[in-house]
């Protein structure tokens, strides 16, 4: 074994700092009596080539592990044993058996022989363990001029996707070494700029354990992260972390070029070491009682993720660590924007109470250095804590859970379901005009990774998960799905055909809704998960991309596409980003009716809703009709100056159920037949001023 020699080093920055002579380790760990910085002369290393003991006397600042080592490179593997008491009655779970990943490592090496177990186990894991790989700061990467599109809210159509899945199928037509990568997204932009979304918004791409899933399953989704500064090894197309790092920035800057911002899904709520009996491979045996929060006897985690432990962000060393990675995505990575898996977390204090104004959250808000950076929050979490409507802060956005609900409830005809469509549609002025806030504050969504697909919630009545080995007993049971009259796969024409129309009716309401919309990968071609609505451990093709699909649903993908391209072209409030919900609904003139004018019906029972959006001189602008009976129903138009312009009809097949290229045909009648279970939009004739919706 090498003998190193160093000097004292410095306590900042964090993490592994590349100099021209050599790098600068520091870490924090505040009750620890010893810290040794393991270094390993390749990846495949299984025995550290040299062990530095840091001295307490001259190699620690307040809480800060640190040293120098002269001539190491990027590229240079590294990991850390921290010695101190196993008293787990105190929070303290120090083991110097154990390798540790550095915090703020900027990349992770996976070895092939990894072992989860090994880390939770008595024994040394060292040969086993991941490790932390030395990235030079900046890298000297070319952005080559890369420009963020900095896309206004009301402009944004967000799509959320796996990076992995988007490819991994091998009808993708990607090379078989890029697939599931983001080499192979990179392949596939081309795609979502023909679809017409202006984000995407990425499930987690931070290093996480793909064996953190129960019975010996793999964690697909990416919700178990071991490191917030590291893109994930497992999406590289080259097994190199430094490689890893630039194909990321690569996938950005591809991105950009297209005119499309890229939102990361971040889970700064838990980590891949679970509860007392999880591994110990980072934060537990650095700083266990400060990273996480404690129960009031200290050998138990609080669990307000449902996974088995919560992230203690409002602790001072905590806090700092989220928003330098913050930092570091945006500045370095270049990504525009962030969605935080359930944000209510950060809510809480260092003994899990709710906050008023939680300091992690008005912090990520207030940093200059992220200033116009999008920031969405999923606004609740497993311990009850639900702030839809109520989030800390000015300037989050918030998935819209109660919109998910209430547009399900009436396209499949619940009863009393048409009540609370209206402010659904007027980005929900019951849960967010009270803030004074934009009405994109709404991110309007119908489904996401976590339940069914759009294909799914119109397929089944009933969740099919026996393939995740649980018994069916794991995710939602309560989906307000309807199968319409089939449970799963059916050759019936008609149950075809009805199944179609209820995704084009999902479509239109999310899409004409007022609000920021997000769909789901693979909705818009009718992508299928057999009726699993948790499938987190099924990396295959029951929750890949079946590209497939996109030429056998191609009259699917065109709707949505013109859809997304009226949203953004014809209907859109242009100037208007700063202008709160409550004073657009005073600029929005809007007449309420059933299938006669001016008396809608609000009943239980009622199935029918038409709406007028007038302009300010109370001409007819653009008429809304919606039919969820069983039946067809007449509707009155409104009269008017103008002629009404069919844009769409989601009974009628392609390409007659929306106007392509502005040929909407004319209606000249004074009424019309919306038929059953579908929705109509019309417009006037020569309209020359865009809509709100």
């Amino acid at each position: 074994m090498k003998t190193c020699i160093t000097s004292t080093g410095s306590s900042a920055p964090l993490g592994a700092t590349v100099y021209s002579d050599g790098v600068n380790f520091s870490v924090y760990s505040k009750n620890a009596s010893g810290m040794d910085l393991l270094l390993f002369d390749s990846l495949d290393a299984t025995a550290p080539s040299g062990v530095i003991s840091l001295d307490p006397k001259i190699n620690r600042t307040y809480f800060y592990w640190h040293v120098f080592v002269p001539h190491l490179k990027p590229g240079q593997v590294y990991g850390y044993k921290a010695h101190g008491l196993f008293a787990p009655e105190e929070g303290l779970r120090f083991d110097p058996d154990k390798l540790l990943l550095d915090p703020y490592g900027k990349a992770v090496w996976v070895p092939d022989n990894y072992d989860r177990g090994a880390a939770g186990a008595p024994g040394d894991n060292t040969a086993v363990a991941m490790k932390s790989v030395v990235v030079e700061q900046e890298i000297g990467y070319d952005w080559e001029n890369d420009v963020r599109p900095f896309t206004p809210w009301s402009k944004t159509v967000i799509y959320e996707m796996h990076v992995a899945g988007f490819t991994k199928n091998p009808n993708s037509g990607v090379a078989e070494e890029k697939r599931g990568t983001y080499a192979g997204v990179v392949e596939k932009i081309p795609y979502l700029v023909d679809l017409g979304i202006t984000a995407v918004e990425l499930l987690p791409v931070f290093q996480f354990d793909e064996y953190d899933a129960p019975l010996g399953e793999q964690n697909y989704w990416g919700y178990s992260p071991i490191n917030f500064f590291s893109p994930h090894l497992g999406y590289s197309s080259v097994k190199d972390p430094l490689a890893c790092v630039r194909e990321f920035q690569d996938m950005v800057k591809a991105f950009h070029r297209a005119g499309i911002e890229v939102i990361l899904d971040v889970v700064f709520n838990h980590t891949a070491e679970g509860n007392h009996e999880g591994p110990t491979s980072c934060f537990r045996g650095l700083s266990n009682p400060d990273y996480y929060i404690l129960e009031s006897d200290r050998r138990w985690y609080s669990n307000y993720s449902g996974t088995g432990n919560t992230l203690n962000g409002n602790h001072a060393m905590v806090k700092r660590m989220i928003l330098d990675s913050l930092r570091y995505w945006a500045n370095e990575m270049h990504v525009d924007g962030f969605r935080f898996d359930l944000a209510s977390i950060l809510s809480r204090d260092l003994n899990g109470r709710p906050l008023k104004n939680p300091p992690v959250l008005w912090d990520i808000e207030t940093d200059p250095g992220l200033a116009g950076i999008k920031l969405i929050a999923e606004a609740w979490d497993a311990g009850g804590l639900y702030q839809v409507g109520s989030f800390a802060g000015e300037s989050w956005k918030e998935w819209n859970g109660q919109f998910r609900d209430d547009v399900r409830n009436y396209i499949i005809g619940a009863h009393g379901g048409v009540r609370n469509l209206p402010a659904r549609l007027l980005a929900s002025p019951d849960i967010y005009a009270h803030e004074r806030r934009e009405p994109e504050q709404s991110v309007n969504f119908v489904t996401a990774h976590d339940g069914f697909t759009l294909n799914d919630l119109v397929s089944y009545n009933e969740k099919h998960n026996e393939a995740n080995g649980e018994n069916n007993n794991d995710g939602e049971s309560h989906n307000r799905s309807w199968n319409c009259g089939v449970e799963g796969v059916s050759t019936d024409p008609e149950i075809e055909g009805l199944r179609l129309r209820q995704i084009k009716n999902f479509f239109t309401l999310n899409l004409f809704a007022m609000g920021t919309p997000m769909i789901v990968m693979g909705d818009e071609i009718r992508r299928t998960q057999h009726g699993n609505n948790n499938a987190f451990c099924q990396d295959n093709e029951l929750s890949w991309f079946d590209w497939s699909l996109v030429e056998k649903n191609q009259d699917l993908f065109e709707f949505v596409q013109q859809l997304i391209s009226r949203r953004l072209h014809k209907v859109s409030r242009p100037n208007a980003e700063a202008l709160p919900l409550s004073e657009v609904l005073q600029h929005c003139k809007i007449a309420w009716h059933g299938p006669s004018l001016f008396s809608p019906d609000w009943s239980e029972d009622s199935r029918c809703l038409a709406f007028t959006v007038l302009s300010r001189e109370n001409t007819s602008l653009m008429h809304f009709m919606a039919n969820t009976y069983w039946e067809a129903v007449e509707f009155d138009l409104p009269k008017g100056d103008g002629k009404w312009l069919r844009v769409i009809d989601t009974y009628l097949p392609s390409p007659e159920d929306i106007a392509r290229e502005d040929k909407a045909p004319p209606i000249d009648t004074p009424t019309y037949w919306v038929q059953p279970r579908s929705i109509v939009v019309l417009e006037i004739h020569g309209l020359d001023e865009p809509l709100i919706f």
